[in-house]
């Protein structure tokens, strides 16, 4: 195992030691590198005047002999174009850009042997290579690459193309003779796609050139679309505004009708809207059954007017419309209909209801608010009759005084006939109601049996029902006996005494001939207070 080892132990050293030589020569190459400066880059355009700097920063022990200026074209062969040693002049050795190229410094100096082109041209583009020869480190070169600019020249335009099923060319855009080429896209709510192609220009210059195709429509016509170019020259893009063109034959429609052209309806109007590209030439009204147009109907370009409707004018109108491209038409079947009615008698009629329903409406609810009062007026007085009112009721097995009288002579008191068929009195020592308590606060003379009495004036039905003093059985008691006393001992064809006070006369058809009388079952009409003899 140690025999192996010892035996592999010369070609490890070997390959140490190789890999120290590569280390030495990148580390030499580097610091080369890095002593002569150089723009790594530098734009012009075409005809103006172009500096290469070059510079050797630090020449510490290195002695520096020459200096040498080499051209590689991107596409060529490398050549030296201006050398300098000191101990000579200046030397241009032949080359695209002999005449045109110099130092700047006169007589040149090594540590900054810089160099002017003028009027370049596109073809100068490519590496310009400065070298220094020196001792004893040998050669060493810094590069630099001259980009040539040439801003393009940009344009689009539209193509005009008729609607249909295939792709086509819609639009085109151009960015010709740019340095470097130049970059298009475009920008459309349109469904297409696009193709691009280069092709060089003049002087190294490129033409970039795109066509967008798609299915054109008719609803495309119109549309936004852009080409945007993009290069190094511009600030920003530039964007190329178009719309596009698609031609079409005529879309037609009709308006106007609205399903109501009655007899007798004036200028009626139907409107022939058409959309085409090119415009329409040609607008031509006409009926479906190929007759002559009605005598009310007036036509004046895409508008056919009907002064008054009639029977003639029930049939269908076509409108056709031409352009370049083709024909279209749109049709509409009128039909006219008996007049309506005439809405505003209608209105006053319907109003006239519905105002004798409101009256109505509002005399039945006074008449109801008026009853309604009537009866809270009648249960007023019923509940006001209060406990002041004294009834007294004779006769019916009562027997008289030997005076002939049934009660004291005392205020209050009651002075009735000694029979059976004698009255009701009733005397209200204080009537709520102003007439009741006058009719029944005072006295009267009355001749019964050749003498003459005082009596009292008696109340009406009416107030005994109403006192609150009564209950039910009495309010019997007391229809009974009055039943009973008009019918059963009134009924004779003796004379009557009516009984009133002989102060009031003159109101005899008044109040108290009102409140006096009442009407029977047999439809005669007796009075209340009279006294049957």
């Amino acid at each position: 195992m140690a025999t192996h080892d010892a035996r592999n132990w010369p070609d490890c050293t070997k390959m140490i030691g190789l890999l120290f030589l590569v280390s030495s020569i990148l580390t030499q190459q580097g610091a080369s590198g890095q002593r002569v400066k150089a723009e790594p880059e530098v734009l012009s355009y075409p005809g103006q005047k172009v500096n290469l700097r070059c510079a050797f920063t630090d020449a510490t022990g290195i002695q520096l002999t020459m200096v040498t200026w080499i051209y590689e074209p991107t596409d060529g062969e490398r050549m030296n174009i201006a050398v300098f040693h000191p101990n000579y002049e200046p030397n241009y050795p032949d080359s695209p850009v002999k005449g045109r190229v110099s130092f700047t410094t006169n007589p040149p100096n090594l540590k900054s042997p810089s160099i002017q082109i003028t009027d370049v041209r596109m073809t100068d583009e490519g590496k310009y290579i400065c070298e220094y020869a020196t001792y004893p480190r040998g050669n060493e070169q810094g590069i630099t690459i001259l980009v040539m600019l040439a801003k393009p020249q940009n344009s689009a335009s539209v193509v005009t193309v008729v609607a249909g099923a295939k792709p086509v060319v819609v639009a085109r855009c151009e960015s010709a003779d740019g340095r470097p080429p130049a970059k298009l896209t475009w920008v459309t709510t349109g469904s297409g796609n696009a193709t691009f192609v280069d092709k060089p220009g003049a002087e190294n210059t490129v033409t970039v050139t795109s066509e967008y195709r798609m299915v054109p429509t008719a609803a495309d016509n119109g549309k936004d679309i852009s080409c945007v170019v993009t290069h190094r020259t511009q600030v920003k893009d530039e964007g190329l505004l178009m719309k596009l063109a698609i031609q079409y034959p005529p879309q037609v429609t009709i308006i106007g009708y609205d399903n109501n052209w009655y007899i007798g309806r004036t200028n009626a109007v139907l409107t022939c809207q058409a959309t085409a590209n090119p415009a329409p030439f040609s607008v031509t009204w006409k009926t479906m059954s190929g007759t002559e147009m009605p005598e009310t109907v007036q036509l004046k370009d895409n508008v056919l007017k009907v002064l008054k409707v009639d029977d003639s004018v029930n049939t269908t109108f076509v409108c056709e419309v031409v352009n370049r491209i083709g024909t279209s038409k749109d049709q509409v079947a009128v039909i006219v209909r008996e007049p309506p009615q005439n809405p505003s008698n209608a209105g006053k009629v319907a109003g006239a209801v519905i105002g004798s329903l409101l009256a109505l409406l509002l005399v039945a609810a006074l008449i109801a608010v008026l009853v309604t009062r009537s009866r809270r007026q009648q249960q007023g007085y019923r509940a006001n009759g209060g406990s002041d009112m004294k009834t007294r009721i004779f006769g019916g097995g009562k027997k008289a005084s030997k005076n002939g009288t049934g009660g004291g002579a005392g205020s209050g008191g009651v002075i009735g006939a000694g029979n059976n068929n004698g009255p009701i009195y009733v005397y209200n020592e204080s009537s709520s109601h102003p007439s009741l308590g006058e009719k029944n606060n005072h006295h009267q003379p009355l001749t019964v049996g050749g003498r003459p009495e005082v009596v009292a004036t008696t109340p009406t039905a009416q107030d005994i029902l109403l006192s609150n003093d009564l209950d039910d059985a009495e309010m019997r008691k007391f229809d009974e006996l009055e039943e009973e006393e008009r019918y059963d001992h009134f009924g004779g064809g003796g004379p009557i005494l009516q009984l009133r006070p002989p102060h009031d006369q003159s109101g005899i058809i008044g109040d108290y001939m009102d409140d006096d009388m009442e009407s029977q079952k047999d439809g005669s009409v007796i009075s209340r207070t009279a006294v049957y003899v």
